[in-house]
């Protein structure tokens, strides 16, 4: 049986000081051209997949207001945007930058939805068990 996932969202490592929440695509790589990883050509690359996605995409008000949000896109209209978001991934690879793919059916608490995205608040504290020392066969 195959399960359909409702939202995706690509995110790496690193948290973002605002949300304390794992740093989203954009975030990655807009860190890789301020920080002047990303050559020249590659960076005018991103500037242009971001464009898009500017225009294309409504704006989600809580972001604007810079709350403490994440973004996931919903998969049931990803087809376009992945299609246009897959250059930004081939350029995290190329500059070796780990990434996910993480699909859910439950984010969190949305408070922003439009046809193609939620934000989703971030919890106010996180939660982090305690690793077990050995992996593997007990």
């Amino acid at each position: 049986m195959e399960t359909k996932y409702k939202y995706v969202r690509i995110q790496g490592l690193e948290l973002a000081e605002n949300t304390m929440y794992a740093k989203g695509v954009f975030s990655m790589c807009w860190q890789l051209v301020q920080n002047e990883i990303m050559d020249e050509e590659d960076a005018a690359l991103f500037k242009e997949i971001d464009s898009w996605f500017a225009e294309s995409l409504p704006w989600p008000e809580p972001c604007k207001n810079q709350e403490k949000v994440v973004c996931f896109f919903k998969t049931e209209n990803t087809d376009e945007m992945m299609k246009m978001i897959r250059p930004a991934l081939w350029l995290l690879e190329r500059y070796h930058h780990p990434y996910f793919l993480v699909y859910t059916n439950t984010p969190g608490e949305i408070v922003y939805e439009d046809q193609y995205q939620v934000a989703v608040k971030v919890p106010g504290e996180l939660i982090i068990e305690k690793l077990q020392e050995k992996w593997g066969p007990e």
